[in-house]
């Protein structure tokens, strides 16, 4: 991420533990930035260190010309960091109401200008009047905006979200997702939130940072990274259903043909695509499992520019209200199809079939990730 060099900048370039990773933040921009990744990634590893609660092995950590870590003598601790924090357990004090939980972290200020920044607080994070509940009282989602409140009511430079809605039950963590983003959005401070879940990244995020093994892969709207992702393991991060090692063999103006497996097949190149595609070039295939079609019929009609792939059913299973259906096409495939869709075709395991995957949606990533982290 590269922005204006006289914009506010958080910039974050730390060794720590398993963590090598490099990122920047605009804070003159409100907005929601999610640090997404697998379990292990250092996601918050690198969260941790940016609230000050950690310090760095080596590297830097600045916000404008200000040092806050330089991995040595060079120090800011959490509590001059103006950084506002919410935990992934939400760390409310049960011994204090609602009030005294928000203007906790306000200091010594006249009691007249707590109590406004407190109930302005409340009023953003859509929980006013709650000013002497108990926390036991709270339902999840009420103590999630209790929380809220609390790491904004500071007026921080930056908001830091540790798995914001790991706590909640499926219900109300779907039902918080956008509500959780409405409210940061309302506060009008940059939030940087961690999370695994990758329909929570969707939802949350205006730019995602993918960090797998403690670098980071790839930057870029949410949409455009889980749809297009630079390389092999940010396409397994974000759930490419099928991901296939291939070489290309041919490459004409706007697609390339691959050698995947055994079968072979044509790709689109994108026009705006970073890297260039050349004859013999190792790569991954990536396919969404909604994006392949199956015909249990082998004289069907397919439209223009669809890949056709003999194949053999090999595993049927039921998967929320979808099934999922994998095939050996000369290499493993994964497509989705419902209920009604398996029943008409009357497939089965051992079932041969021919699976259609249009051109635009072979998409052609990384084999091996490239040296330099940041992309796309």
């Amino acid at each position: 991420m590269t922005v204006g060099t006289n914009a506010k900048v958080l910039r974050v370039d730390i060794r720590h533990r398993r963590v090598d990773a490099r990122l920047e933040l605009d804070l003159e921009h409100p907005g929601i930035t999610v640090l997404f990744g697998p379990s292990g990634a250092g996601k918050t590893t690198i969260i941790r260190c940016l609230a000050g609660l950690d310090r760095i092995g080596s590297g830097t950590i600045t916000i404008g010309s200000t040092m806050w870590d330089d991995g040595g003598r060079t120090f800011v601790p959490a509590r001059r960091r103006n950084v506002g924090y919410l935990f992934q357990d939400l760390a409310l004090f049960p011994h204090l109401n609602v009030a005294e939980n928000v203007g906790y972290g306000l200091g010594r200020m006249p009691r007249a200008s707590r109590q406004t920044i407190v109930d302005d607080a409340l009023r953003t994070a859509e929980v006013p009047g709650f000013q002497d509940r108990i926390v036991a009282e709270l339902s999840g989602g009420e103590a999630q905006r209790v929380a809220l409140a609390r790491a904004i009511a500071p007026r921080p430079d930056v908001l830091l979200l540790d798995e914001p809605l790991a706590g909640l039950d499926d219900p109300t963590r779907q039902r918080l997702r956008l509500e959780l983003r409405r409210l940061i959005l309302h506060a009008g401070i940059p939030a940087l939130v961690v999370t695994h879940d990758r329909d929570e990244a969707l939802a949350l995020a205006d730019q995602l940072v993918v960090l797998v093994d403690g670098a980071v892969h790839q930057v870029g709207p949410p949409a455009g990274v889980f749809d297009r992702p630079a390389d092999a393991m940010v396409a397994r991060a974000v759930g490419m259903d099928t991901i296939s090692p291939a070489r290309v063999t041919e490459v004409a103006p706007g697609t390339a043909r691959l050698r995947v497996g055994e079968a072979t097949m044509v790709a689109d190149l994108p026009s705006g695509r970073r890297t260039e595609v050349r004859v013999g070039d190792p790569v991954a295939v990536c396919l969404r499992g909604g994006d392949v079609g199956l015909l249990a019929e082998a004289g069907c009609p397919a439209p223009p520019d669809t890949n056709r792939l003999p194949a053999v059913v090999t595993g049927i299973a039921e998967e929320a209200s979808l099934i999922r259906v994998q095939a050996d096409a000369g290499f493993p495939l994964v497509c989705f199809l419902t209920r009604r869709e398996l029943q008409a075709q009357g497939l089965a395991v051992g079932s041969r079939v021919t699976a259609l995957v249009h051109r635009s949606a072979v998409h052609l990533a990384e084999l091996v990730p490239r040296p330099d982290a940041e992309r796309r």
